[in-house]
């Protein structure tokens, strides 16, 4: 017996980089994974790498998680094909240099990075409180430190830069995490967030910014690989003694604390009700 044997983890973005190496090695300690991703062909060759590599089943989803439409389309066939889900990792995310706005009319990197994992929760919270014992693993990152959360202009439309934009996304991931955390019962599920480090993978290459183009071919040789940036969610996502611990960020597979500002609870509260109207979830509803 390993360590996941007979759990269900969905892993978001799970057809690349940090995404695919955190469901392989979710796969190689025995739980059964489900990926997401936007191509179909590189979803069915990463899932193809995982059964090749395990012996785990691997469910493959298609979704483009910028459309809110997707993301409620994604969760029900989710609930229709699994029985129970053990652990969520919300691993999608993006970075873009320019503003782009969604097919809902939204600012992209908020959409794909906070108010797409803040749905789907929303709408698999349920199935995962069934499990008993669930976890709800949201890859943030370091820029949250850097990060306000600008609720004059949360959609950047008076003033844009992609960092801007990341790292206000970054700090509502931790947000989110906490004010989860504190509406849900520990022993049920547990929420954290992680940041998986600097790590090599083709992250901001849809849009890269002028560090994207300049710097970080220089420094690849140093950051992680994608198997190292996993390992935070991995960790969180399995390990025994982090049963009910909950409301926690991790970096390097051990909480830290994390910015200021992230603990501030009135402004935690104040996201998640703008969210929920932004996605339209009923008030008191998970749907």
């Amino acid at each position: 017996m390993t360590p996941m044997t007979g759990r269900t983890v969905l892993v978001t973005g799970g057809t690349g980089g940090i995404g695919r190496a955190t469901a392989l090695g979710l796969a190689t300690m025995g739980a059964n994974v489900a990926i997401t991703g936007r191509d179909a062909a590189r979803a069915q060759e990463a899932a193809a790498e995982i059964r090749s590599a395990t012996a785990a089943t691997v469910d493959v989803f298609i979704a483009d998680l910028s459309n809110q439409s997707e993301v409620r389309r994604l969760a029900d066939e989710v609930l229709e094909q699994l029985p129970r889900i053990d652990v969520l990792v919300n691993n999608v995310g993006g970075y873009w240099n320019t503003r782009h706005v969604t097919t809902d009319g939204l600012e992209r990197t908020l959409a794909v990075n906070h108010l797409a994992p803040f749905l789907l929760t929303s709408l698999l919270l349920a199935r995962l409180e069934q499990s008993g014992h669930a976890r709800v693993v949201t890859v943030s990152s370091h820029a949250h430190t850097q990060g306000r959360i600008d609720f004059d202009d949360l959609q950047c439309e008076r003033s844009y830069s992609g960092a801007r934009a990341y790292n206000q996304s970054k700090l509502a991931n931790v947000l989110f995490s906490y004010e989860l955390a504190r509406r849900l019962r520990p022993s049920a599920v547990a929420a954290n967030a992680v940041h998986p480090g600097v790590v090599s993978t083709a992250f901001g290459a849809e849009d890269p910014g002028r560090t994207q183009r300049l710097v970080v071919p220089f420094l690849r040789p140093f950051m992680k690989t994608a198997a190292q940036g996993a390992a935070t969610s991995i960790h969180v996502a399995s390990a025994s003694g982090l049963e009910g611990v909950t409301g926690r960020y991790f970096t390097n597979s051990r909480p830290r604390r994390s910015a200021q500002r992230s603990y501030d609870e009135a402004t935690a509260a104040r996201l998640w009700r703008l969210s929920a109207d932004m996605v339209g979830l009923v008030p008191g509803s998970r749907g």
